[in-house]
């Protein structure tokens, strides 16, 4: 089945990446429009449109309605699925790819030959109350086994042993990839978000820039960045040159780059926060319309009701009750560009989340990280 859009009646209110290193591999061209590079800024501009429901413009309401797309992930993995959870709490797959289509060729460095992979990917455990979050990332180098799956368009796709994470989105998209990382996790995802390099770039312009700072200076060619240590607002194009980096800081691994991810978030959680953009009715509105323009989500929200529902509940999560970690991997000694998951310590962190728990700071000891913590914060 592929991406809907669903209109409602108007009421008031980096790459360079090898790929895997044994067969099983799989890439197809992805419908236009519907492959997206997402970071969990998009959870949290949307909302932003929690407060437009009350605006009592029904014209606005069905315009931003008509913008969103969504894709029906319920239908395509059926219901041989992990059990929902009954206490209150939430599981959000946050995920982007690396597609160059679309002039998303000319921000990601490459050319668009008609395949995409996640090229980021966060598991958002919002816990019981809605006032606290657990963020996972999962490293999009991770060698995996990806159960079959059947992608939105109704075609399957066989399992595979050895393979990138990131691989799974390439080989069946959206569906394919909540399905991996159910397997993995064993926790069911209830919704799923995309937003690609345009729209990342268009949502942290619309919001004025994030403002963070920098420990050391960060320089990398490949991604368009050049900060010297110091505080900065970045613009949206400096702001996805900083999350995409690899070679800018640190050694240069994927995991380096998740370190930065997350502290960029929660300088992206704060900065919302501190502009007051849901007191600015303009801000409001353009930044509603650049959002429901950018994400795809799955069809559970699709709308722009069910959207304000999802969106208010994440609005009374602060920086300060964010715990963001990256899943526990162990370098491949075969490929020291590969990791491992390291199953003792993941399963801890799975079943923290799994009875809506915090994840135990034993649970990430001991295991790869990369080096680029503490280079980044809030400004």
């Amino acid at each position: 089945m592929s991406a809907e859009r669903t209109p409602e009646p108007a009421i008031p209110g980096e790459s360079g990446s090898s790929g895997p290193r044994r067969p099983g591999r799989g890439s197809r061209r992805r419908p236009r429009g519907k492959r997206r590079k997402a970071l969990l800024v998009a959870a949290w501009t949307a909302a932003g449109i929690v407060a437009v429901g009350g605006t009592g413009v029904g014209y606005l309401y069905f315009k931003l309605n008509g913008n969103l797309t969504s894709v029906d992930i319920d239908q395509a993995l059926g219901t041989d699925r992990p059990a929902k959870t009954d206490d209150g709490s939430e599981n959000i797959l946050v995920l982007g790819s690396d597609t160059r289509a679309g002039g998303n060729d000319k921000l990601g460095g490459g050319t668009d030959d008609g395949t995409a992979r996640s090229d980021t990917a966060m598991i958002v455990h919002v816990h019981q109350g809605h006032r606290k979050a657990s963020v996972v990332s999962i490293p999009r180098d991770t060698l995996i086994d990806r159960p079959e799956c059947t992608d939105t368009d109704g075609a399957e796709h066989p399992a595979a042993t050895g393979v990138m994470f990131n691989s799974a989105y390439a080989t069946g998209g959206s569906a394919c990839a909540v399905k991996t990382v159910e397997a993995i996790s064993g926790l069911r995802m209830d919704h799923y978000l995309e937003v690609d390099f345009s729209g990342f770039q268009k949502l942290i312009d619309e919001l004025g820039g994030v403002r963070i700072t920098t420990t050391e200076d960060i320089s990398d060619p490949d991604s368009h960045l050049d900060l010297k240590a110091g505080t900065h607002t970045l613009d949206g194009e400096q702001a996805l040159g900083l999350v995409r980096t690899r070679h800018g800081v640190g050694d240069g691994s994927d995991l380096g780059r998740i370190q930065l991810q997350q502290a960029f978030v929660k300088a992206l959680v704060d900065q919302v926060k501190d502009i007051g953009v849901l007191g600015n009715p303009k801000k409001l509105v353009d930044l509603a319309d650049t959002a429901t323009k950018t994400v795809t989500t799955d069809s559970g929200i699709g709308s722009v009701n069910s959207l304000m529902s999802f969106a208010s509940g994440l609005k009374g999560i602060s920086p300060a009750g964010m715990n963001m970690v990256t899943m526990p991997v162990v370098y491949d000694p075969a490929d020291g560009n590969r990791v491992l998951v390291e199953k003792t310590k993941a399963q801890q962190v799975w079943t923290a989340l799994k009875n809506d728990r915090a994840i135990p700071e034993a649970a990430t000891e001991g295991t790869a990280t990369g080096e680029a913590k503490d280079v980044v914060n809030a400004g």
